[in-house]
């Protein structure tokens, strides 16, 4: 019996959420398989990773640009190498006492902490099990790079004629696209969820959403919609904040527009399939998401480093607008919402989708372990 151990990190909800697909196609491939997904940050894990995540949390919310430094600081190759072997070291302890208990045959990361502790391990001659790494970016960076992976699984061929300038084997780098819920290629029909949502028919629907912990200006972002005079129906996911939900709360009772406020929910994909258009910060699993169900996207307030890049990507593609600091938000809204804006940038976001990523990294995952056993 094959021993599968999954390893996240709960530092937003792409991470968890690209190891949930994953672990639903590996299930259905390999239902005898012994699979178990860890959160690498969760206090239970460890207090000094949860602290490290806590610290993480703190810099994006006070001093974003102390994480573009750090994040310019590791992206050197030098630099890149002294970072990453730090945290690998601080880390490696509670990682073999994961693997010990474990005893998997296949360790998969969707996050590059617990892939540099289980590289290290490895390279220490200490275990030895298969390790691969699900990049959970648009864009190349040095943090994710570690020796001793099995197989890398990536988003663009970019990147992959990137990491073999890196001199990384060829036979270990896969572009599987970012794996997102299957569920999403079996979505209600737009119109029927609207419905079921009491959204009127005809009636623009704009979602906001700040990730699961309610970041990215929401309410500032309901103040600048109020200044739209056309009637739109605005819904808003306010995450795990619960502060800022019942602020939207109070907000939504005076709003002339439709305004429907969720905490952390579930229901996220259904939201999205409502929407015309959705008005969020730049993470890779929500374009990615997004990018399937074809739904147009108004990108603002990156984390500086990997969301720019993430950005960048998208509006490339002509998938999103990206909205850079004192532009008019609603200005821009009312403009994608004329004309035929909104559909060509549909077809732009279906034409990045990869529905098939989770599927694609089981089927390969699978193949590894027969060549192992």
């Amino acid at each position: 019996m094959n021993k599968i151990l999954i390893l996240t990190a709960s530092i937003g909800s792409g991470h968890i959420k690209a190891a949930e697909a994953v672990e639903t196609e590996l299930r259905r491939l390999l239902p005898d398989a012994e699979i178990t997904t860890v959160d690498f940050m969760a206090r239970r894990i460890s207090r000094i990773h949860c602290f490290m995540k806590d610290f993480y949390l703190m810099m994006l919310a006070f001093v974003p640009n102390l994480y573009d430094v750090f994040y310019k600081l590791s992206g050197g190759s030098s630099g890149g190498t002294l970072v990453q072997n730090a945290f690998a070291w601080v880390m490696m302890p509670v990682m073999k006492k994961l693997v010990r208990r474990y005893e998997p045959d296949l360790v998969l990361c969707t996050h590059p902490f617990p892939e540099g502790a289980a590289s290290l391990l490895r390279r220490r001659n200490e275990e030895h099990y298969r390790l691969a790494t699900v990049m959970t970016d648009y864009s190349l960076h040095q943090i994710w790079l570690y020796p001793a992976v099995d197989r890398y699984y990536m988003a663009t061929e970019e990147m992959r004629m990137g990491m073999i300038g890196h001199g990384f084997a060829i036979s270990t780098l896969c572009v599987s696209g970012i794996p997102v819920a299957g569920t999403l290629q079996e979505m209600t029909d737009k119109a029927s969820v609207r419905h079921a949502m009491a959204i009127p028919e005809g009636q623009p629907a704009v979602l906001l959403m700040g990730g699961g912990l309610g970041l990215g200006g929401i309410e500032s972002n309901l103040r600048d919609l109020e200044k739209i005079e056309k009637r739109l129906t605005i819904l808003v996911v306010a995450g795990r904040n619960q502060r800022l939900m019942e602020r939207v709360q109070d907000m939504a009772y005076a709003s002339h527009h439709q305004v429907l406020v969720w905490g952390y929910t579930d229901q996220v994909h259904f939201l999205m399939r409502a929407a015309d258009l959705l008005i969020t910060k730049p993470g890779a699993l929500t374009m990615s998401e997004a990018f399937v169900l074809g739904l147009p996207m108004l990108l603002h307030d990156p984390i500086p480093g990997p969301e720019t890049e993430n950005a960048i990507y998208a509006t490339q593609h002509g998938a999103a607008v990206w909205l850079h600091p004192r532009e008019n938000l609603a200005r821009a809204v009312e403009t994608l919402l004329c004309g035929d804006a909104l559909s060509e940038m549909s077809r732009a976001a279906r034409g990045c989708a990869r529905p098939d990523a989770a599927a694609a990294i089981a089927e390969d995952l699978k193949t590894l372990l027969s060549r192992r056993s």
